[in-house]
């Protein structure tokens, strides 16, 4: 998705911003967004496999701590769905 081609409503405690700013805080805000997205295709797209409780995880808050751990424990695997 192009960055530029978003609905954003910004709220800000000033009444009067200048047009740089402005466009400051959208870049910092689609900078934000493209880290949040693509995390989250990250987790879609794997999946994780455990083989010590013979399960399969597809959630993605389970498959982003195990993406976000420094270390997999043991039989523990990372798949792609592709």
């Amino acid at each position: 998705m192009n960055p530029r081609n978003r609905d954003l409503l910004v709220f800000t405690k000033r009444k009067i911003l200048d047009k740089a700013e402005l466009e400051r805080q959208i870049e910092q805000l689609n900078d934000l967004f493209y880290l949040v997205e693509v995390s989250n295709a990250a987790c879609i797209a794997n999946e994780i496999i455990d083989l010590n409780r013979y399960k399969i995880f597809n959630e993605l808050h389970r498959v982003r701590s195990v993406l976000q751990s420094p270390h997999l424990k043991p039989f523990v695997f990372i798949s792609n769905k592709n």
